[in-house]
C-alpha cells in the first residue's frame, strides 16, 4: 500500500511517517508536488502543522486534481489537523480554498487561552465509526488555534467531538474516503498510533475486497 504524505511545508513529518510506517504493508513517500500527489497516491494524507494560508497556497496548482482523486476516484485520504481544516472550505486564519470535500468554515477558537496545546477528551464519538472502534481513543493530543465548523450539507460528517473551555468542536469527520481529526493521533500514544494503523489496514481490507471482486 503506498501512502503519499502531501508536503506543503509542514516540517518534520518524522513522527507521523514513522507511525505510518508502523502498519503492516504500508509504504510511505513524501510529495511536495500536490498534483503528482493526487496521481500518484493509492491513499494520501494531508499533515498537521503550519498555516492555512501557505498550505492552501501550496495546494492551489493541484486542487481540483486532488478533489477529483478523493471525490471521484474514492482516493483514502487522512487529513490531521491543519490537513483536516484543508478537508473543509475555507478558514478565517487566511486567504486560499480548502478542498471543500466537508462544508463548512475554519474559525479561531473561542476561548480565553489559545492556542490548545496537550491532551484533551473526545466527545460524542460515533458508534458507526470503524476507526475509533479499532482503536478507542478517549482522550488525543491537540495542537490548535483554529477548528472546524461544519455547515449546511455536512450533516453526519462529525464522527467525534472536543470541548475547549466552552468551544464544542469537531474533532473528527468522515465524508466518504476522506477522514479528518483534528488531534494529532501520531502523538497520542500508543491508542493513537492505533489508529493510524487501524486506517492504512481498513484500506488495504477495502482494496483486497475489491480485487477479490
Amino acid at each position: 500500500m503506498r501512502i503519499t504524505i502531501f508536503d506543503y511545508g509542514a516540517g518534520n513529518l518524522h513522527s507521523l511517517a514513522k507511525a505510518l510506517e508502523s502498519a503492516p504493508g504500508a509504504e510511505v513517500r513524501v510529495e511536495r508536488d500536490p498534483a503528482r500527489a493526487a496521481a500518484e497516491a493509492e491513499a494520501l494524507v494531508l499533515p498537521g502543522v503550519g498555516a492555512f494560508a501557505h498550505a492552501a497556497e501550496r495546494l492551489a496548482p493541484g486542487l481540483d486534481a486532488m478533489r477529483e482523486a478523493v471525490l471521484g476516484r474514492g482516493v483514502p485520504t487522512l487529513g490531521i489537523c491543519l490537513g483536516m481544516q484543508l478537508l473543509f472550505d475555507e478558514s478565517e486564519e487566511g486567504d486560499g480554498r480548502g478542498l471543500g470535500i466537508v462544508p463548512g468554515v475554519v474559525t479561531r477558537l473561542r476561548a480565553a487561552r489559545v492556542p490548545q496545546i496537550g491532551w484533551n477528551h473526545l466527545e460524542g464519538v460515533s458508534p458507526d465509526e470503524p476507526l475509533f472502534a479499532a482503536a478507542p481513543l478517549e482522550t488525543a493530543y491537540f495542537a490548535n488555534s483554529y477548528v472546524c465548523r461544519p455547515g449546511a450539507g455536512a450533516e453526519g460528517a462529525v464522527t467525534a467531538w472536543a470541548t475547549h473551555e466552552d468551544d464544542r468542536f469537531a474533532a473528527a469527520v468522515r465524508r466518504g474516503s476522506a477522514v479528518g481529526v483534528q488531534f494529532h493521533p501520531e502523538k497520542s500514544s500508543s491508542a493513537g498510533v492505533a489508529f493510524v494503523r487501524a486506517w492504512v489496514a481498513s484500506i488495504a481490507a477495502a482494496a483486497a475486497a475489491e480485487a477479490g471482486r
